[in-house]
């Protein structure tokens, strides 16, 4: 399927590696010009290699900044001033105990995963209007639907942008930009594999054991890979996705028990 989206510009957050990096492949690899953000410079360098090895036609840009912080956000901004698409994502807060988290904790985890994405947002959907396309997703967790003990300051900060997200989306959709969050389960990410090794020393087992009790809890019986999840991100993006406004998309390879 044709997407409808060569030329266009995107700007993808936490791209070097993982799953910003798989939907900046898949954007790529649809003939959209992607500018790339992480704080990483030798990984994100790297991506950028394969992103034009995999699609020699588009222009792919490469800023090592802080999307976090107002600097890296206006030095993005700089970089991919008008993008017809905006992939946001940043790396979710560490596992542990809601009583060790003090407020500092918690303020870092709203601003990296609730208050960057409302100011890219904020700062990109005007133009998006003008020109009568825009696709924004919002790249969550699977936690906001099922939410994870140990993953609580991931819980409330992506639920907390969730609620917002539902409160403005439908204000645009007439003007054809849609704003969705795509929500991923267990995947196969360097982010997954930290994880386990909080939960195996918690549980006092191997890593090892701990992935393959993971694994056993998900209908697919596997962990998902960055291209899939690429893959339903740049669908999300597409001409064909305009009647998509304000939905969770959740890709957990069925682990989520509820009907709604």
């Amino acid at each position: 399927m044709d997407l409808g989206i060569a030329g266009r510009s995107a700007l993808v957050c936490a791209a070097s590696k993982g799953l910003g990096k798989g939907c900046a492949m898949a954007l790529a690899r649809e003939g959209v010009h992607v500018t790339i953000v992480a704080r990483g410079q030798e990984a994100l360098e790297a991506t950028a290699a394969e992103l034009r090895a995999a699609a020699p036609s588009i222009k792919v840009t490469a800023l090592a900044t802080d999307i976090t912080t107002a600097e890296g956000r206006a030095a993005a901004l700089k970089a991919c001033p008008h993008p017809d698409i905006l992939v946001n994502n940043a790396g979710g807060p560490p596992p542990g105990d809601f009583k060790d988290w003090n407020r500092d904790a918690w303020i870092k985890a709203i601003d990296a995963n609730m208050l960057t994405p409302i100011e890219l947002i904020k700062a990109t959907i005007d133009h998006m209007v003008a020109q009568r396309f825009g696709r924004i997703v919002n790249i969550t967790s699977g936690a906001v639907k099922s939410p994870i003990p140990e993953l609580g300051l991931s819980n409330g900060a992506r639920t907390g942008l969730t609620g917002f997200v539902s409160g403005i989306a439908r204000r645009y959709a007439a003007h054809n930009v849609t704003i969705n969050n795509l929500l991923p389960g267990a995947f196969d990410t360097d982010r997954l594999r930290g994880n386990f090794v909080h939960l195996a020393e918690k549980a006092g087992i191997g890593v090892d054991e701990m992935r393959a009790r993971r694994t056993k809890t998900i209908p697919a019986e596997r962990f998902g890979s960055a291209e899939e999840f690429g893959a339903m991100c740049a669908f999300m993006c597409s001409a064909h996705a305009g009647f998509l406004v304000a939905q969770n998309v959740l890709l957990d390879g069925g682990q989520y028990p509820g009907t709604f």
